[in-house]
């Protein structure tokens, strides 16, 4: 079973070090590239002010979290959700950073302890689109996943919007694997033996172009030479043939 958490935060600040918190963590639950609907979703007191320039990204006030659970109260909850499973984060050293600031405060070690790895969807994006803007809303868009209604940074709908990112990202990646011992190739664990067929039992058809085919393949192949100044390679194979 492969199992995936989708995890984002929101913070007072940007700075662990310099005693900023989590405000806001959400995470999404996805095992064997199906979305289960498993969410964990938690507002936090972070026992500071916010900064006011954070409070304009996600819009958490002072205010609204002043009697929400401190992480102290949360974090076994957060971590039996995450044990065990890939963590996949966008920017994941910023979030990464944040969790092990929280859990160094309780003595609870580091966030890659408790889990089995975290994979870094903006390092993905980079190599994917190398040169280009690769935050998530840019993602959002050239991936063609709607995020017409994140207005604010919010932890939850952000973690769901990474989650069919990275499904977008890496969409061919297991199209053509089949469970073997699975009748509809959903992963059932069976370990049925797949008997091999002879194709030397068969003759196949070889089904040659029609005149007209072949000359619109020819004039395709022509202008294709012609738009590329006379640069193609085909020509140059032939004379070698």
């Amino acid at each position: 079973m492969s199992r995936q958490i989708f995890l984002d935060t929101e913070t007072t600040g940007l700075s662990p070090e310099s005693g900023d918190r989590i405000i806001e963590i959400g995470c999404v639950e996805m095992i064997n590239r199906r979305l289960t609907g498993r969410h964990l979703h938690f507002y936090i007191n972070p026992e500071r002010p916010n900064h006011e320039d954070a409070v304009k990204i996600h819009g958490l006030t002072d205010e609204f979290l002043a009697d929400k659970p401190v992480f102290a109260a949360l974090v076994d909850e957060i971590l039996d959700y995450c044990r065990g499973a890939e963590i996949i984060i966008h920017n994941a050293s910023f979030d990464v950073g944040f969790l092990n600031a929280e859990l160094r405060r309780l003595g609870r070690g580091v966030f890659t302890e408790h889990v089995d790895g975290v994979l870094d969807t903006l390092v993905m994006a980079r190599e994917m689109f190398p040169g280009k803007s690769n935050s998530l809303d840019a993602l959002c868009k050239r991936l063609e996943v709607d995020n017409t209604h994140r207005t604010l940074h919010g932890a939850l709908m952000d973690a769901e919007l990474l989650a069919e990112v990275y499904i977008n990202m890496t969409r061919g990646q297991d199209a053509l694997l089949i469970d073997a011992g699975s009748a509809d190739g959903g992963g059932g664990g069976g370990s049925e033996a797949m008997a091999a067929i002879d194709y030397s039992q068969y003759a196949l058809p070889v089904v040659g172009p029609t005149e007209e085919e072949a000359a619109a393949f020819e004039k395709a192949l022509a202008d294709i030479d012609k738009a590329s100044g006379g640069k193609t390679l085909w020509k140059t194979l032939e004379t070698v043939v």
